[in-house]
C-alpha cells in the first residue's frame, strides 16, 4: 500500500507502525522511491490510544489505511487475548481515532476468515468489520462525513506469512514443501492487484451510496495449496515428489479446509468498479455494538479469556472454533 500510495504523489505521508525494524525499512524504501515525498515515520500501537489522538491531531490525516492486525492464525490461536485487542479493540481505537480527528475516510483491510470464523483471528477481523459498518452508518446519520469502508480478500501473493515464501524458502533448502491438506483451498491474488483494488474501494467509497456496506475483492476460484506446491516445484526446474517432496502435516488450530468471501445470506453485487463487489452484511446499532465492545474490553484487560471468548461468540454469533481438526498427518 505505502509503495503504490507514495508512487501517486501525495501532499503528505505518515508511517505509523509498533515495529521499530519494519518502519526503519518501508521510510528507507520511501526514500529511495520518492525522494521529495513529504514523510513522517512514527513509533506507535493501535492499542494506545492517547498516542493515536496525538498523531492524528498533529497530522491531521484525511485518509486512513488500516492494515494492523495479528494475522497468523494457529499464533491468534495460542494468544487469543492478545489478537483481541490488537484486531478488535486496536481497530476501535483507530476508528475513533478518525472521527475525532475529523478523518474523511478510514479504509479497514479485512479477510475471508471472517467469513464464518473459524479461528480467533478471524472473528476478530469479523468484529472489526463490524465496528467500521457500525459506524459508517452513525456517521452518515449524524451528517459527520467520516466514511469507514472494509475491504475483503484473500490471501495475497507473497505477503508477509503468507505460504509463498515459505514455499520459496523450503524449495532453497531442497524440500519437503509442507502442506497441511491435501483438499485445502485458499483464494489468491497477486500484491499488484489487491492494492489497486483496495485503492480503487477507496475512491469508490467516497461515492458510495449504501453506509455499512463491506467491499469484497473478486479472487476467481479457489486453488488447492498442494496444487500451489507442484506448481512452485515445476517452476523451479524440479519434480514433484521425485526432486522435491511434498508432505502433509495436518491442518493446525483454528484452520479451515474451505473459505469463503461471503455468507449465503450476504448479497454481492457489482460496485461500479471491475474486479469489486459491495457485500450487504448486517451490522448492529454503534450505541448497541459500542457497549459489547465495552464488555470485550474490559474482559480482555483482566486477562479474563473465558469471559473475553463469551463476548466475542456474542459479537461475532457465526463464529465456530475448529475444534476437529485430524490428527497431524492425516487427511479426509
Amino acid at each position: 500500500l505505502v509503495r503504490q500510495i507514495a508512487g501517486f504523489g501525495p501532499t503528505h505521508l505518515v508511517l505509523l507502525d509498533h515495529s521499530e525494524f519494519l518502519l526503519y525499512q518501508i521510510d528507507r524504501e520511501v526514500a529511495a522511491l520518492a525522494p521529495g515525498l513529504s514523510r513522517r515515520a512514527l513509533l506507535g500501537d493501535v492499542r494506545d490510544r492517547r498516542r493515536l489522538d496525538r498523531i492524528f491531531a498533529e497530522e491531521r490525516p484525511e485518509l486512513v489505511f488500516h492494515a494492523a492486525a495479528l494475522k497468523h492464525v494457529p499464533l491468534a490461536e495460542t494468544n487469543p487475548l492478545e489478537a483481541m485487542r490488537t484486531n478488535i479493540e486496536g481497530s476501535r481505537q483507530v476508528a475513533e481515532a478518525c472521527l475525532a480527528a475529523g478523518v474523511a475516510q478510514m479504509l479497514l483491510i479485512s479477510t475471508d476468515k471472517a467469513v464464518a470464523p473459524s479461528s480467533v483471528m478471524g472473528a476478530g477481523k469479523r468484529a472489526a468489520e463490524l465496528i467500521c459498518q457500525a459506524l459508517d452508518r452513525a456517521s452518515d446519520a449524524a451528517g459527520r462525513g467520516c466514511r469507514f469502508v472494509a475491504v475483503r480478500f484473500g490471501n495475497v501473493l507473497g505477503s508477509t506469512g503468507s505460504v509463498v515464501p515459505l514455499f520459496q524458502q523450503q524449495l532453497a533448502a531442497g524440500g519437503p514443501l509442507t502442506v497441511t491438506d491435501r483438499e485445502m483451498t485458499r483464494y489468491f491474488m497477486t500484491t499488484r492487484e489487491a492494492v489497486e483494488l483496495v485503492l480503487q474501494a477507496a475512491a469508490l467509497a467516497r461515492r458510495q451510496p449504501r453506509p455499512g456496506s463491506v467491499l469484497m475483492l473478486d479472487m476467481g476460484e479457489p486453488v488447492r495449496i498442494v496444487d500451489l506446491a507442484r506448481q512452485m516445484i515445476r517452476l523451479a526446474g524440479k519434480r514433484p515428489e521425485i526432486d522435491i517432496k511434498i508432505v502433509f502435516t495436518g491442518r493446525r488450530p483454528g484452520e479451515k479446509l474451505h473459505e469463503s468471501l461471503h455468507r449465503p445470506e450476504e448479497a454481492a453485487t457489482p460496485a461500479g468498479v471491475p474486479g469489486l463487489l459491495a457485500v450487504d452484511a448486517g451490522a448492529p446499532d454503534w450505541e448497541v455494538l459500542g457497549g459489547v465492545l465495552d464488555r470485550l474490553a474490559a474482559a480482555s484487560q483482566m486477562g479474563d479469556l473465558d469471559a473475553a471468548s463469551a463476548v466475542l461468540g456474542e459479537l461475532v454469533p457465526d463464529y465456530r472454533p475448529e475444534t476437529d481438526n485430524p490428527p497431524k498427518g492425516s487427511t479426509p
